[in-house]
């Protein structure tokens, strides 16, 4: 006979509260933020009850555990808040590529240059890819020079993350904003 299924009892984010808590004594903190010192836990759920409130494990870690009269419905959404102010500050870098070849004319380079600097500005790292077709590929120390030279005109503003590296018929080197 085959056993039923059983699934994992759920976990509950976040600290523990009321009944959850479940050591003898603990440090108890009321709503006014008063210390009311080392109490047992049944005078806390008590103190908690009259309040209206919810007890709540503010440290478990120490000894007795840190314990507070607050509503646990209040602090779950500051926290909730917290946390979603801290994701609207964060900034994603992205990798932006500039594609030359190796025989670039000088001002389809200082164009391509302007970009590379405004994508620093912006945060971003930048991947330089330069294709090789054809007869290109015998020429290689072209697309290294190439390469050296944006590497030293950016040097002010970006580091070398990738040093310059042949991939078949591209050459690729990416560059971090300092």
């Amino acid at each position: 006979m085959r056993r039923p299924f059983k699934a994992a009892a759920p976990t509950k984010d976040g600290p523990r509260s009321n009944r959850d808590i479940r050591v003898p004594r603990v440090q108890l903190i009321d709503a006014d933020g008063q210390n009311r010192g080392d109490v047992s836990i049944n005078d806390a759920l008590l103190l908690a009850e009259e309040a209206g409130l919810d007890l709540v494990e503010i440290s478990p870690n120490a000894v007795p555990p840190v314990v507070k009269i607050l509503d646990l419905g209040k602090l779950k959404y500051a926290n909730q808040k917290k946390a979603a102010e801290a994701r609207k500050n964060q900034k994603v870098i992205e990798i932006k590529e500039i594609k030359m070849r190796p025989n670039i004319d000088s001002h389809d380079y200082e164009t391509k240059m302007k970009a590379v600097r405004r994508f620093f500005e912006e945060g971003d790292k930048v991947k330089l890819t330069l294709r090789f077709r054809g007869r290109e590929m015998a020429h290689m120390e072209l697309g290294m020079q190439l390469l050296n030279k944006v590497r030293e005109e950016t040097s002010a503003i970006a580091k070398v993350e990738a040093e310059p590296k042949l991939e078949g018929r591209q050459m690729m080197m990416v560059l971090a904003p300092r």
